[in-house]
């Protein structure tokens, strides 16, 4: 399936599209001090155009670079369509970046303004502007006694920069810069990528055919939009007329979701994984009948068919599922929902498995920052999606398996390359146009791609034997009593394992037992939660060959997270870090100290 005829194709051309197709009264909506605020189409076109106005009256235009540091909300994308509209760049940067980023990212990029949306983060954003040598001129969105406010930008009427705008937007060509991302930097200094209008909207392009989202549809949005998944996601749910609300935090997800009563949205597995944690809580506290039935459900939603082939009995059981079970986690998650898009990591079989039989539909998508993002999608069709991959190839995109498995791809969305960093691009795109996208991979059944780890990230041990993480954690991040894991053994005689206890449900457990562990420090200590850890440990190593068994755990308290720099803003983990942290620690595990401090070794 070729891509169809693109009938706009830079990515302000959105806004004139859904007014000419679909105007909306909801276009876009966000949650601001505790009011919801809507814009309709006609009202997103006219803010984009003043403030595009205000840009060019304060000297912006083509090829300035324009930073957003902010969580999503609408002014987000207000700021991001009016730059685009004067041929800036947006370069997206998240708000819990270090300032040590934020100083390398402006003056790698060469940032001339930046959109902050409070005073919290004006005052990061001074910190580095203060070692900057050319004047950054700072907005935010939020009004603020110490720096003007977007709203200044606003012009609402002026021919001469109205005739001058309409010359620059008719000037802009597709294949034009329209950003720069850079990446989390999980292998070394971040790299901006450079992205095109067309890069993006040829990705879009190739999601309208394959994603059943229409304009008769509400999304909610929760996930960054300085991160292309979400970004890409804008641009699509804008370019079919779907309703989209943003969520007020990560926090206030839940009721948010009650309240926009949602039919599709975008996650990654981390808060797919929370959610079913919670609902599993909630399984547990039921009591004779109900519990029995509730786990019966869960049961059955466990060996659903990954391809949805399943008898005739198989189906009326789970009907009765459906009616007494899982129609309260559809409940929980608006009443209306009629699928998830899953990406940015890998997901757990069994959680797409279970909500898919729950009449949740889930679907996994793969790509990178470097290909706009997406490259393979499973489809919502039966038979179009197999669990466990990540879908076959989007409409215009190729793909096939190089040398030591991995995923090379091609297509209009491949990135026009690294910025400032002509080596580093000449590294990834080969010289017949193939990204070689660091993942491993094979086909299932002539198209069904299953990534199985990053070629960075397997290691050999001691003996010389391979090692993939990335599976045994997924696989061991199943137990209900493991929150993070971190599979080392690298030149080791054997593979361990570094754990972050899922502290909330042990001690839920430990009350149960009535075992009195009254600090954490006392739990990761502790040789009942250990043994308890690695009961569920060794069930999981039968999955495994013997080189990759772990055959030893360090339980540690500390959260890891994006704030604390142990994971990526897409909550992937940084192993450089991590091995970092706890480089004494590994230590203790593969050379054992009789006198040793630490007694949270297994």
């Amino acid at each position: 399936m070729g891509l169809p005829t693109i009938k706009y194709n830079r990515l302000f051309d959105v806004l004139d599209y859904q007014i000419e197709n679909f105007p909306r009264k909801d276009a876009i909506r966000d949650k601001i001090e505790g009011d919801w605020r809507k814009y309709s189409s006609e009202e997103v076109k006219s803010i984009v155009k003043e403030l595009s106005l205000g840009l060019l009256k304060n000297g912006y235009g083509p090829a300035d670079k324009i930073a957003i540091i902010s969580k999503n909300r609408c002014e987000w994308n207000f700021a991001d369509l009016a730059a685009q509209q004067v041929n800036a760049v947006i370069v997206p940067l998240y708000p819990n970046m270090s300032e040590d980023n934020y100083e390398f990212i402006f003056t790698d990029a060469h940032v001339k303004i930046v959109f902050v949306e409070n005073d919290e983060l004006l005052k990061k954003v001074n910190d580095v502007r203060a070692k900057i040598k050319w004047k950054i001129e700072v907005y935010t969105f939020d009004k603020s006694e110490h720096e003007k406010q977007w709203t200044e930008l606003r012009i609402k009427h002026d021919e001469v920069l109205e005739n001058k705008l309409e010359e620059i937007k008719k000037s802009i060509n597709k294949d034009e810069l329209a950003t720069i991302i850079y990446t989390s930097g999980t292998t070394g200094v971040p790299k901006g990528v450079m992205l095109s209008h067309n890069n993006i909207m040829s990705n879009v392009a190739s999601l309208s055919l394959i994603i059943p989202i229409k304009n008769i549809h509400r999304v909610i949005s929760f996930l960054p939009l300085c991160h292309i998944f979400e970004r890409t996601a804008f641009y699509f749910y804008y370019s079919v007329g779907a309703s989209i609300s943003y969520a007020e935090s990560m926090d206030k997800i839940g009721d948010n979701i009650k309240e926009i009563k949602p039919n599709y949205f975008t996650t990654v597995p981390r808060l797919l994984e929370k959610i079913f944690d919670k609902i599993m809580e909630k399984g547990r506290s039921l009591s004779g009948l109900k519990k029995a039935i509730f786990g019966w459900a869960v049961n059955l939603g466990n060996h659903y068919n990954p391809k949805g082939e399943n008898n005739i009995f198989y189906n009326i059981r789970l009907w009765g599922a459906r009616k007494l079970v899982f129609s309260k986690w559809v409940e929980a998650l608006g009443g209306e929902v009629q699928g998830i898009i899953s990406g940015s990591a890998a997901l757990q079989p069994r959680l797409g498995r279970i909500f898919t039989a729950a009449g949740i539909p889930v679907v996994e998508g793969y790509g990178l920052t470097e290909t706009s993002p997406v490259i393979t999608c499973d489809r919502f069709e039966k038979g179009e999606y197999y669990i466990g991959t990540v879908g076959s190839t989007i409409p215009g995109v190729e793909i096939k398996i190089g040398e030591n498995d991995e995923i090379l791809t091609k297509g209009p969305n491949l990135m026009l390359g690294y910025y400032n960093k002509p080596d580093a691009t000449k590294e990834v795109i080969d010289e017949d146009g193939w990204f070689h996208t660091g993942d491993v991979g094979k086909i299932i059944e002539g198209k069904f791609l299953k990534i199985t780890d990053r070629l960075k990230e397997i290691f050999k041990t001691s003996g010389g034997k391979f090692v993939i993480p990335m599976p045994i954690e997924n696989k061991m991040k199943e137990s209900l009593f493991i929150e993070e894991i971190m599979v080392v053994g690298e030149n080791r005689r054997f593979t361990a394992a570094i754990i972050v206890p899922n502290f909330e449900f042990v001690e839920k457990w430990c009350q149960r037992k009535c075992l009195e562990l009254k600090t954490r420090e006392q739990l990761i200590n502790s040789d009942i939660l250990k043994e308890r850890i690695w009961k569920d440990i060794q069930k999981f190593n039968k999955r495994f060959g013997h080189i990759q068994q772990v055959k030893k755990i360090a339980l540690v308290l500390d959260q890891w997270t994006v704030e604390t720099g142990e994971l990526t803003p897409t909550l992937k983990l940084k192993r450089r870090v991590l091995l970092k942290k706890y480089k004494e620690l590994i230590e203790e595990i593969y050379h054992p100290n009789e006198n040793s401090k630490y007694k949270n070794i297994r």
